[in-house]
Parts: structure tokens; C-alpha cells; sequence
């Protein structure tokens, strides 16, 4: 059975199946599932960690975990990670043997292709849970809930931790965790949180991304030589760019034609600061020309996922380049 995500998030218990598939791109979300399936399960089940290594160095590994138990041991749960289509001969082999015990599997992303996949959505005995990247309404969601009981959640606030976490799940529980032990009065301060959330640290990029979105040539040429890139932000990156052409495509396609009325009605709200600039960015921008370099960033996210590119600082500045030749033509 395909289950919504959603759903299994209000309740574990809603998985009815022995045999369960978490896949996606959403790291944050399937790390969600297992904390929430350990919690679930703390005091009936032994929770097992494997990986794909581990089972495919040992063809008789799972099968005696799954039937090596007597009455006075515990239930097993096995969670086996980083799996792929190798494994599926064994999961097709043990899903009725199961009884008691569970298996639950975490994958990244899987094409349509995948058998692995294919036996899981087709297979009724067994349960799938597609686990997609969270947008700005189920980021927001999050925050409110881990956050309440908290004063200063502004509309500032908000938006300014959903900018930091770039749409990134895990990174926003890092976030939300920090601020909790950090605002233990459960009063949040805006200067404070700005710091706590290092918004500095990516104030050089943010720089770079504005003047390329205005298309101020000069400029951007010599933040492109200035502005360190960090290979491990690359996505983050990437984000803060679609994030902006977003916002802006939707001032763009407001039925208001006072720009600034429109801004002033996103929500979540632009930052003040960042008012002005993007106020100039949206005269410049066309939906067509937002649509285009929203299409070379999902290009480009796809090479970073997949790791097929050697130098990612030399195709992000690449992609700048162009953002700023659009924002002019």
C-alpha cells in the first residue's frame, strides 16, 4: 500500500504492513520517520541497524535475524539502509515470513524504473512512503509546531528561519533545536536570532546572488572572484537563487500592478532589509526569463545529487553569469 507522507507523520501507527519502503529526497523527513518509529516501538521491539553492505557480504543475514527468535526474546525491527534493487530478492523472499517482526527500508531517490520500487507500489503486502521535499507551507508548518508555546514568532522570524534552512528538513531541526536551547525563556528576540542562526555566514553569496538578479555587471564580476563558495552549501545555494526567482515570479503574476503593494503582501513577508533590492529585482525579471534559469538550477541540482560533476564552484559561478546576462536582456 502507498501511504501520504503526511499521514504517517501524524501517526506512525498508521503503517499497517511488516514490510515498509521510505524513499525521497527528503534525508530530513525519512531521519523523522526513524526517530518517530524507534520512539513508537521503544519498549516492545530490538531495534537492528544494517546497510545494503552489510546484507549483500552476508546472503543469510537477514533471514536467520528474521527467524532466529524464541518466545522470550524481543520483537525485532530491521532497519536497513541505503538500499537499492540488489536487495529486492531478499525482500521478496521474507515479506511472509516475517510474522511479528518488521522490516523497514530507506532509499534516496528512485526513478520509476526501479524494481525495487515497482514491488512496492504493486505489492499490497507490503508499504511505500514517497517522501518528497518539503516546500515553504510544510517548512512553515514544522516551525509553528516545534515551536509553540514560544513568543516572537513574527512573520520576520519565520521567514528568516526558512530562508536559513534553505527548504532542508535536517537542516531545520539543527535550526529549531538551537533556538529552543537557546530562547529557553521561549521568548525569541529578531537580533538574536540572527545571530544565533549565523546569517552573516551567507551574506556573501546573498551579496552575489542580488547584484547578478539586478544585473549589475561590474559588480557581480568582482564578487564572482571574491566570494568564497563552499562545496557543502552548494544546494543551499541553489535554494536561496529559487527561492528569490520564486517570490518574484509570484509579485510578477499578482493581479496588482503597484509592484511594491504586491510585495507587501507576500507571505511570508520579504525581510525589510531585503525590501529594496528585491523590489528592483522584480522590474527586471520576466516570468520567461524566470522560468529559464529556474530550469539550468534544476539542471545543475541534478549533476550536484548525483555527484557527476567535478568542479560544482566553477557551474554555479557559470550559472551567476547567466542570471546576470538575463537580468539585462
Amino acid at each position: 500500500m502507498q501511504y501520504k507522507s503526511y499521514l504517517i507523520e501524524q501517526n506512525i501507527g498508521n503503517l499497517k504492513e511488516n514490510l515498509v519502503l521510505f524513499y525521497g529526497e527528503n534525508i530530513g523527513l525519512i531521519d523523522d520517520f526513524k526517530s518517530s518509529i524507534k520512539k513508537f516501538y521503544k519498549d516492545q521491539f530490538e531495534i537492528i541497524n544494517f546497510t545494503q553492505e552489510d546484507i549483500l557480504k552476508n546472503n543469510n543475514l537477514l533471514t536467520k535475524e528474521v527467524m532466529n527468535s524464541s518466545l522470550f526474546d524481543k520483537k525485532k525491527i530491521l532497519f536497513i539502509q541505503q538500499s537499492d534493487d540488489k536487495l529486492l530478492k531478499h525482500f521478496e523472499e521474507l515479506k511472509s515470513e516475517l510474522n511479528e517482526n518488521k522490516i523497514y527500508i530507506f532509499s534516496s531517490t528512485l526513478d520509476k524504473k526501479s524494481k525495487l520500487r515497482n514491488f512496492f507500489e504493486k505489492n499490497s503486502e507490503v508499504g511505500i512512503v514517497p517522501c518528497y521535499q518539503d516546500n515553504e507551507q510544510s517548512i512553515k508548518k514544522i516551525i509553528f509546531e516545534k515551536l509553540k508555546g514560544h513568543e516572537g514568532l513574527s512573520a520576520i522570524n519565520v521567514n528568516m528561519i526558512i530562508e536559513n534552512s534553505g527548504l532542508e528538513r535536517s537542516k531545520l531541526n539543527n535550526e529549531l533545536e538551537k533556538i529552543k536551547l537557546f530562547f529557553n525563556n521561549k521568548i525569541i528576540e529578531t537580533e538574536k536570532l540572527e545571530i544565533l542562526l549565523n546569517i552573516k555566514i551567507n551574506e556573501d553569496f546573498n551579496t552575489l546572488k542580488d547584484h547578478a538578479l539586478l544585473g549589475n555587471k561590474l559588480k557581480t564580476n568582482k564578487l564572482l572572484s571574491e566570494t568564497i563558495i563552499d562545496d557543502e552549501k552548494m544546494l543551499f545555494y541553489l535554494n536561496s537563487l529559487n527561492q528569490r526567482l520564486n517570490k518574484i515570479k509570484e509579485v510578477r503574476q499578482s493581479s496588482s500592478t503597484n509592484i511594491e503593494l504586491s510585495v507587501n503582501s507576500l507571505k511570508p513577508p520579504i525581510f525589510w532589509k531585503d525590501k529594496p533590492n528585491f523590489i528592483d529585482q522584480t522590474k527586471k525579471w520576466t516570468n520567461k526569463k524566470i522560468i529559464e534559469i529556474l530550469d539550468l538550477t534544476y539542471k545543475l541540482e541534478v549533476q550536484i545529487k548525483s555527484n557527476s560533476i567535478a568542479n560544482k564552484k566553477i557551474l554555479l559561478k557559470k550559472l551567476m553569469i547567466d542570471v546576470c546576462e538575463l537580468a539585462n536582456s
